[in-house]
């Protein structure tokens, strides 16, 4: 039997690797600011937010996940993204 120390161990490692991967996908908003560029697509394409909340529903689905909750934490991936393109581009606030 697991202490609590140790299952709070195991999650502080777990939310670790969950901030590197948001780390990393919001580090990809210059490839994909670049593609947008050169196929002259604005940085906000809703068309594609909606296809990224459509396949985070069909995951949460899949995993047994509260639906509504994982299209929230998705939408404000989304909305990360838009903001460092917008950084990028120098019309945004971030660092």
């Amino acid at each position: 039997m697991s202490t609590i120390k140790e299952v709070r161990t195991e999650i502080e490692q777990i939310d670790s690797e969950i901030m590197q991967l948001i780390h990393k996908r919001v580090g990809m908003a210059a490839k994909v600011l670049e593609a947008k560029k050169q196929e002259k697509i604005n940085i906000n394409d809703p068309t594609q937010n909606d296809v990224v909340l459509d396949r985070a529903a069909d995951a949460a689905i899949e995993l047994n996940l509260d639906v509504s909750a994982v299209k929230e934490i998705f939408d404000i991936l989304i909305r990360m993204n838009i903001e460092r393109q917008h950084e990028l581009r120098g019309e945004g606030n971030l660092p």
